[in-house]
């Protein structure tokens, strides 16, 4: 038995829940399909699906085989895609991951013109706000808020994400604006639990010192559209990257807050699995980023 077709076969199985799309996807019959699956489980000697007559799942031996015979897949499509990264510098499939967030109001409309001028190029776009390991996974570049770790990963600067508090115009009238940062621990306010210190919010004064103000209120999030949608109904004063607030404060739904003071911005990274022989989708995805982040980039978001 061909081991490799066998380890497609059963990839494309576990992936359709069924013998008969898999063996559509990979343009053999299904008893062809199911003869290669069994011969795996022979030579395995362990049972790697469950069969019954509403499909197939995978045993808790099959997942684990899955898991490792996917990033297997993945290696040997690199492989394959390899002579032509050599030769042209960009095509095959690129892979990437970023926080949902970014990836919906900054990273959709970029990778849409990279993909117009690099048509060669097919692009898995993948959000999640909780961290990705990019071997097991296999990411070829992700997104990355924040100072990174010491790691073996590769890594590029890409720019700043600069934050801002903002309220609605409804609360303000309400409540009247803050006169300095330690007015907002008496204040409803919209945690955003992820970072900018969960509920310890840092604001630096311009030629001054750093304030930390501990602050509460209605709701807490590891979502920034539901603190953004939270804010904009007038629930309480949030802050937010200027990506996520940008819109609303152009329309006049939010209004920027203690403009003396900055609060901490993020630098923005590209990672990538390793930094010796990065492939050309690589290495000219992360260019094209580079140059998509000068000064106030959010202000040119389409859409």
């Amino acid at each position: 038995m061909d081991r490799i077709t066998g380890i497609q076969l059963y990839l494309r199985v576990v992936e359709t829940a069924s013998f008969s799309k898999a063996a559509v996807d990979l343009g053999v019959t299904q008893p062809t399909a199911t003869k290669h699956v069994a011969a795996l489980e022979a030579q395995l000697g362990a049972r790697l699906l469950h069969r019954s007559t509403r499909g197939v799942t995978p045993t808790e031996v099959g997942q684990l085989y899955y898991d490792k015979c996917k990033r297997i897949a993945l290696e040997l499509e690199e492989a394959g895609n390899l002579a032509s990264l050599l030769q042209s510098g960009v095509g095959g499939t690129l892979r990437v991951s970023c926080s949902v967030a970014f990836g919906r109001r900054v990273l959709v409309p970029l990778v849409l013109r990279f993909m117009r001028e690099h048509p060669g190029v097919t692009l898995d776009l993948s959000f999640d706000d909780r961290y990705v390991n990019l071997v097991e996974q296999g990411i070829d570049v992700a997104v990355r808020m924040g100072r990174l770790a010491d790691s073996t990963l590769g890594a590029r600067y890409l720019g700043m994400n600069p934050w801002v508090l903002v309220a609605a115009p409804a609360l303000i009238a309400q409540r009247g604006l803050p006169a300095d940062p330690q007015a907002l621990a008496g204040e409803d306010c919209l945690v955003y639990s992820s970072v900018m210190g969960d509920d310890r919010w840092q604001f630096h004064a311009r030629g001054g010192d750093t304030l930390v103000v501990p602050v509460k209120g209605p709701l807490r999030s590891n979502n920034l559209s539901a603190v953004l949608a939270a804010c904009r109904a007038g629930l309480g004063f949030a802050a937010l990257p200027w990506y996520v607030a940008g819109p609303s404060v152009e329309a006049g739904a939010l209004q920027p807050l203690l403009e003396d003071y900055d609060l901490p911005a993020q630098e923005m990274n590209a990672v990538f699995p390793s930094p010796k022989l990065v492939p050309g989708k690589v290495r000219t995805f992360i260019e094209f980023l580079q140059q998509q982040f000068g000064e106030r980039w959010w202000t040119a978001l389409e859409g």
